[in-house]
C-alpha cells in the first residue's frame, strides 16, 4: 500500500507513519508544516518522492531536500496518486486538501474533524464528483464504523460516543482558577494542546457528535454522549430492536489509524455507506491486551461543561453556526493557553459569537467569510473577557 500523509509531523501523522513502518507500507508524499528537523527524519525513513511544506520554510526545504520534489501546496500533495491519503492536518487548513483528494478520486483516512464539522455536505459533494472515499480516523468514529459493518443505517436508533470526562471530571468544583497546565493533563490520551484543551471542556466531544451525525447521516439528537473514565469503550450503536454493539480496546490511536487505512479504499462515498475491510496483522503488540477491570458510565454534566451544549446547539442549527463555533473555539483556546482569558471564558466567548452569527447557506465562499468574521469577533470578545 502506498500512502500520502498530510500533517506528517503532528501527533496523528507521526502515529500513522509508525503504523506504516510496522506494516511495511510505502509513503510517496509527506506534507508537513515548518518542522523540517522531524520531516528530515521521516524522509530518511520512508524515502518519499514529494514533500510539501509551509511557504515560510520552502527555500530551506529546497536546500535540505535537493533530491526530492518540494512543493508548498498541501492540496496539490493530497491529489497525488496514492492508495490512501491520511489527512492529519488540524484546523480549517485541512479542508482544501480534503476536497482536493476527494476530487482526485483518492481514498481518505480523515482525521481532520473540521471537514465534517464545518463543511459536511460540501465534502460529500466533492466525494460524489470525484469518486473519492472517506473513512474516519478518530477512535470514536472508527468505532461507530466498525459497529455498523453488516448493518443498515435505517436500523440505528442511537449512536453513543464515550468521553473520558477529561482532567476535571471529578473536580475541582470551581473551574474558574484552572490553569493551562492543569487542563493539558489528559488522563487517558496523548494529544496536541488544542485537542487536549477541547477534551477538558468537552468541546472536542461536541465536535465529535457533529462529525458523527455528518458521517453517518444522522440527526444530532440521535448521537449521544456518556462519560466513561476508563476510555476503553470508544463507541456503541443501539439498534431499533434494542440491541447494542460496542467497539472497545486499548487507548492507542495506532489501532483506529490502522483500521481506517485498511478500510479507506472501500470506504464511504455518502453518509453511512460503510464497507468493511480485511484487518491487517497485530498492531503494537495489542493481541495481549488484558480484558479485565471495572467499566463505568454516566451522563455528562452540561452545566459544568457548557461547551458540549453549545456544540449541540450549533449542530442542530446547521448553516453557518458550526463554522462560527469552530473558529471561536480556536481563538478562545489559544487565548486561554496564552493566559489572556480564564478557563470559563472559553464557553463565554464561543456563546457570544454564536449569538451574533448571521444566517445564511453554507458554500465554500460563505464558509471562509464566516470563519474570518467569527475569528475577528472572538478576538474582540477575548479582550472584553480579559
Amino acid at each position: 500500500m502506498k500512502l500520502t500523509v498530510l500533517g506528517s509531523t503532528g501527533s496523528i501523522g507521526t502515529q500513522a507513519l509508525a503504523v506504516a513502518r510496522e506494516r511495511g507500507w510505502s509513503v510517496g508524499t509527506l506534507a508537513a508544516g515548518r518542522n523540517l528537523d522531524l520531516l528530515a527524519e521521516q524522509v530518511r525513513t520512508f524515502g518519499p518522492e514529494v514533500v510539501s511544506v509551509d511557504t515560510s520554510v520552502y527555500g530551506a526545504a529546497r536546500a535540505l531536500f535537493p533530491h526530492l520534489t518540494v512543493i508548498a501546496n498541501a492540496a496539490e500533495a493530497a491529489a497525488r496518486p496514492a492508495d490512501v491519503v491520511v489527512n492529519a492536518m488540524s484546523g480549517l487548513i485541512g479542508l482544501e486538501p480534503t476536497r482536493a483528494a476527494l476530487h482526485a478520486g483518492r481514498a481518505v483516512a480523515l482525521a481532520t474533524k473540521e471537514a465534517m464539522v464545518t463543511a459536511a455536505h460540501l465534502i460529500w459533494d466533492a466525494a460524489t464528483q470525484g469518486g473519492g472515499r472517506v473513512v474516519p480516523v478518530d477512535s470514536e468514529h472508527t468505532g461507530v464504523y466498525q459497529c455498523l459493518i453488516g448493518e443498515h443505517i435505517a436500523d440505528v436508533a442511537e449512536v453513543i460516543l464515550t468521553a473520558s470526562g477529561g482532567p476535571f471530571r471529578e473536580g475541582p468544583a470551581d473551574l474558574s482558577r484552572v490553569t493551562p497546565e492543569q487542563a493539558l493533563r489528559h488522563p487517558s490520551w496523548t494529544m496536541g494542546p488544542k485537542v487536549t484543551i477541547d477534551s477538558s471542556t468537552l468541546m472536542n466531544k461536541g465536535m465529535e457528535v457533529m462529525e458523527c451525525a455528518s458521517l453517518y447521516g444522522l440527526p444530532m439528537n440521535q448521537v449521544g454522549v456518556v462519560i466513561h473514565p476508563q476510555s476503553l469503550v470508544h463507541a456503541a450503536v443501539r439498534f431499533r430492536d434494542g440491541s447494542l454493539k460496542a467497539q472497545f480496546g486499548p487507548t492507542d490511536m495506532r489501532l483506529p489509524i490502522a483500521y481506517a487505512i485498511d478500510a479507506a479504499p472501500n470506504g464511504m462515498t455518502r453518509p453511512g455507506d460503510v464497507h468493511g475491510a480485511r484487518r491487517g496483522p497485530e498492531v503494537a503488540g495489542h493481541l495481549g491486551w488484558p480484558l479485565r477491570g471495572e467499566w463505568q458510565f454516566r451522563e455528562p454534566d452540561l452545566i459544568r461543561f457548557p461547551c458540549l451544549a453549545l456544540a449541540y446547539r450549533a449542530g442542530e442549527a446547521g448553516g453557518l453556526l458550526p463554522v462560527a463555533l469552530n473558529a471561536a473555539d480556536e481563538i478562545a483556546v489559544d487565548a486561554f493557553l496564552a493566559g489572556r482569558i480564564g478557563y470559563l471564558d472559553i464557553p463565554r466567548v464561543i456563546e457570544g459569537v454564536l449569538d451574533e452569527t448571521p444566517a445564511g447557506a453554507l458554500t465554500w465562499a460563505t464558509l471562509l467569510d464566516t470563519d474570518t468574521w467569527a475569528r475577528t469577533r472572538a478576538r474582540e470578545l477575548t479582550v472584553v473577557s480579559a
